[in-house]
């Protein structure tokens, strides 16, 4: 699902003023997928544990992560092929809607090929990712071309913060995992915390309530000051499509602000996807037209 990256998100660059405007000063809002993917690498956790516990948190952390997987659908969630996502993404301010606009996100397992088209009041942005390689399309800022290496790398770092990365193990050749503890979360409940320590030191906390369903995602990122800025996923309203659990809402919050939500209207998984909608086409005006599966 959109990964925050994204499903993007995602996904080129972070920006926090997510409004573009053209002469006549017309607002227009680019993906808020694309707020998650400049994230620094200095983020820091602690937890509940000597280095002597280390066997001790693993096999805890394992735990916690079968229980997730259970929850989800078990093997019916592990061996998804393909998942196709549309809803609308909402822009806050104040707690109430600046800007939305629809989107259909697809994603193909294990190739970590994405697709997201986003619409707003008639304009596309196309943002395709197919390992490492990647292409952009902004029809209202008339921009259509391949993502650079920062921008493939900002993707790839995005795809960390969402529970899809930790579950299906997707992490094993590049982090360490560990058992945080418990974590306060609400109406006196606790969460279980499981955390991904990158090289280089990025790391990512993720959230499991005593059900096992994923409740949120934490890291920090540094800003243009020097200062360290909380991002928080936090997942609600799970519903069940083809006997795979799924949140078909997703809040963002910056340093506890509410920054964008989205909302699922429906998913799809396994269905057929035909290779060349992650190709780059060679005339952009291909991808004005709606995106037909």
């Amino acid at each position: 699902m959109i990964r925050f990256s994204l499903k993007s998100f995602y996904f080129t660059s972070l920006k926090h003023n997510n409004f573009m405007k053209n002469n006549n000063s017309k607002s227009f809002f680019v993906s808020a997928f694309l707020l998650l993917l400049i994230i620094s690498s200095n983020v820091f956790a602690q937890n509940n544990f000597d280095e002597s516990d280390k066997a001790d948190r693993a096999k805890k952390a394992k735990a916690v992560m079968d229980k997730a997987v259970q929850k989800l659908g078990g093997e019916k969630y592990l061996n998804v092929k393909t998942l196709v996502g549309e809803g609308r993404l909402s822009l806050l301010k104040d707690n109430t809607i600046a800007s939305f606009q629809s989107f259909i996100d697809i994603i193909i397992y294990p190739d970590n090929k994405e697709r997201t088209d986003f619409t707003d009041n008639g304009s596309k942005t196309v943002q395709v990712n197919t390992g490492e390689t990647g292409w952009i399309y902004e029809e209202f800022l008339e921009k259509f071309g391949d993502q650079g290496e920062s921008q493939i790398e900002n993707f790839k770092q995005s795809m960390r913060t969402h529970y899809d990365y930790l579950l299906r193990g997707k992490w094993k050749d590049e982090a360490e995992l560990s058992y945080v503890g418990r974590r306060p979360s609400t109406l006196g409940k606790r969460n279980d915390v499981l955390k991904l320590t990158f090289e280089g030191g990025f790391v990512v906390e993720y959230e499991f309530d005593d059900e096992g369903l994923p409740m949120k995602t934490v890291y920090l990122r540094m800003n243009a000051d020097n200062q360290a800025i909380t991002e928080e996923n936090r997942y609600a309203r799970f519903l069940t499509y083809q006997g795979i659990l799924m949140p078909s809402i997703v809040d963002h919050f910056t340093n506890g602000i509410h920054t964008f939500r989205v909302a699922y209207e429906n998913i799809e998984f396994n269905k057929n996807i035909p290779d060349e909608i992650f190709v780059k086409p060679d005339n952009p005006k291909k991808l004005k037209k709606k995106l037909k599966l």
